[in-house]
């Protein structure tokens, strides 16, 4: 009989473990029978907790986006609506033209809308970088982008110049910052400095003038990016508190992982062969490094899901094991599943040569979900199945 150890990835605890461990038993026994299926539960003895209750939480405001700057009222920061900007630079122009009139043809001698707006970028880009040097480069890249763009002729038809001019401005900062992001630049600029660009972008593309604050003013924006906001400060609680520490998991795994990895020694130690081991996420770490470590012959197939376990390794941080060294003979045969969705599973085929098998299961649901996905999708226990020994 086949004895298939099950391990957890980060987070999971009591009474949600159970409930997951018989999902996973269901699932690989409707495939295959006769199967014992063994739940290696190590997040309650050998998982993070905040042993002083959460102290090192900063507390959440009232509005859940963020701290207010001295002065301001609860309606004047606009942070997390720079967030969906920095996602999507055009987000505030989509919002424009969804609200804009179908184009009709233009009288006689009438200007269209955009044309001044048009005109002004043509004498920005002249400019290059330096109208927002103190951000970074890519002013002139983004210009050239916006005036390209499909969006800003319906959104010049359905906005006010002022406007338009101001939207704008803050759709080529966000693409200025974004980039910064994008190549996990060391410096990225304060508010303070970003809102005084779009102040001066603004006028530059004809906005009346106002002051150096220019925020983001749509609706729809506001709704969805506060919301977001919201969700973000909920989720960084559920991360880091003792209820559900997926990342203090990781970091105490990887600072002190010995007892974890005993256990699993331990465990498989009393299991008749042939053993199998599927592991999601932090449990393929957790597998694979007892595995390189420790010859454990009952045990014929390693079975890894949504893993970081080839990150770990070839960026030198997998304890077992460092780059360029070779996965050890005694190891067991490996299957990789990943999401390409699932933006926390690495591919191993590549580091390891003839020794990883990588499949791609997709879970059709988009990142974190696709990270928790696995376990209800029937291809990752076909997957399974067909390669238990």
């Amino acid at each position: 009989m086949t004895a298939v150890v099950f391990i957890h990835g980060t987070g999971v605890r009591e009474p949600g473990f159970s409930a997951l461990a018989g999902r996973f038993a269901a699932g690989v026994s409707a495939l295959r029978g006769g199967l014992r299926v063994v739940p290696y539960y190590w997040g309650g003895a050998h998982g993070a907790a905040l042993a002083a209750g959460g102290a090192s939480l900063p507390p959440a405001t009232g509005t859940g986006r963020g701290p207010l700057a001295p002065g301001s009222g609860p309606g004047d920061d606009d942070t997390a609506d720079w967030a969906v900007l920095y996602a999507d630079p055009y987000a505030e122009l989509a919002l424009a033209a969804a609200g804009s009139a179908p184009a009709e043809e233009l009288p006689p001698g009438s200007v269209p809308p955009d044309l001044r707006v048009r005109a002004r970028l043509a004498d920005l880009l002249a400019e290059g970088d330096g109208p927002a040097a103190e951000l970074g480069p890519g002013l002139a890249r983004a210009v050239a982008d916006l005036a390209a763009h499909p969006l800003l002729a319906p959104a010049a038809a359905s906005l006010a110049p002022d406007d338009l001019a101001e939207v704008a401005a803050r759709c080529l900062t966000a693409q200025v910052v974004a980039g910064l992001l994008d190549t996990d630049a060391p410096l990225v600029p304060v508010g303070v400095t970003r809102d005084a660009v779009v102040g001066r972008l603004a006028a530059v593309l004809g906005a009346s003038a106002r002051g150096a604050e220019r925020g983001v003013r749509s609706l729809a924006l506001r709704v969805a990016s506060s919301a977001a906001s919201r969700a973000v400060v909920r989720r960084r609680r559920a991360l880091t508190e003792a209820a559900h520490p997926a990342a203090g998991d990781v970091l105490r795994y990887l600072s002190r992982g010995e007892a974890v990895r005993a256990g699993l020694r331990a465990l498989i130690a009393g299991l008749e062969p042939p053993v199998a081991i599927v592991a999601h996420s932090l449990g393929g770490i957790i597998a694979l490094d007892t595995l390189v470590l420790t010859p454990l012959p009952q045990v014929r197939l390693l079975v890894t899901a949504g893993s970081q376990a080839p990150f770990l390794y070839e960026s030198g941080s997998l304890p077992s094991l460092e780059h360029p060294a070779p996965l050890p003979a005694h190891v067991p045969d490996w299957l990789n599943l990943y999401d390409p969705r699932d933006l926390l599973s690495y591919l191993g085929a590549g580091l390891f040569p003839g020794r990883v098998t990588d499949i791609a299961v997709d879970g059709r649901q988009p990142f974190p979900a696709a990270h928790s996905a696995y376990w209800t999708n029937s291809e990752v226990y076909r997957q399974i199945g067909e390669r238990l020994p």
